[in-house]
């Protein structure tokens, strides 16, 4: 592969790509999404020693309670995420809340700004599905991803969902200005 100095636009696509990645919205039991899924769940296992437990739904990403996206170049699916509707105080959400699920690059198409789109996708899409403020769980041994978040404006909070009691996992929660809700 040529070596050619890249620069790195405002929406996070680096100039020198020629097909950008479109990005679909499409159902949580998508063959793709499924497929994807499967391949995150392979990373927990490699970087934890198990995998995601959190129950998800497809119907929970479903508009205009959630969204499911994935990133397709030639028709082939590079990466995903969703959000869903999320409010249960008593496992430390709050009213407003959209929960990010789910994103995943393929290791090949890693450092393209494919995850920085999906995010910013669905930022968008719950910003005007009237959520007021966007959160995650990830872990320590993500950094990338505590990279990502932590540089498209995300900060720790208290832990909340199922791992909150586990040490590895960090909370991370973004407002969303301009809510539509």
């Amino acid at each position: 592969m040529e070596n050619r100095p890249t620069e790195i636009r405002p929406d996070g696509v680096r100039a020198t790509e020629t097909r950008p990645a479109e990005i679909r919205p499409v159902r949580y039991d998508h063959p793709d999404a499924v497929r994807l899924d499967g391949l995150v769940q392979q990373e927990y296992v490699r970087r934890y020693g198990d995998g995601d437990m959190t129950p998800l739904d497809p119907e929970m990403f479903a508009p205009p309670h959630g969204a499911y996206l994935i990133a397709y170049e030639g028709g082939r699916p590079l990466a995903t995420g969703g959000w869903r509707v999320q409010e249960d105080a008593a496992k430390g959400y709050a009213v407003g809340d959209a929960e990010i699920k789910r994103m995943f690059v393929l290791p090949e198409a890693r450092g393209r700004g494919l995850a920085r789109r999906i995010l910013a996708a669905l930022e968008a899409d719950a910003r005007t599905a009237g959520r007021s403020r966007m959160v995650l769980e990830t872990g320590t041994r993500q950094p990338e991803a505590l990279e990502l978040y932590a540089s498209s404006g995300y900060v720790l909070v208290e832990k909340f969902g199922l791992y909150r009691m586990h040490e590895e996992s960090r909370c991370m929660a973004k407002p969303l200005a301009g809510a539509t809700g």
